[in-house]
């Protein structure tokens, strides 16, 4: 399960989370700077630095972790 704690570098294994974040304005994807420290950013603190909203953004990356192809992931 996704929350607040889980790092960038755990999301982004996740078939299909990247089209999220894009969705919900993660800038950390096209950030040259956030690639070296994926497996140091946490969701939360992004969330709260620009202001998304982590509720929304946590419900739909969950849902994706529900998917038969993203099971062997998690």
């Amino acid at each position: 399960m996704i929350n607040r704690n889980t790092t960038l570098k755990e999301i982004l294994k996740i078939k299909g989370a990247s089209e999220i974040l894009l969705k919900h304005r993660v800038p950390c994807l096209t950030c040259p700077f956030a690639d070296i420290e994926m497996d140091k950013l946490k969701l939360g603190k992004i969330s709260k630095m620009y202001s998304i909203d982590i509720d929304k953004l946590l419900k739909e990356l969950n849902k994706l972790t529900r998917q038969p192809d993203n099971q062997a992931t998690n």
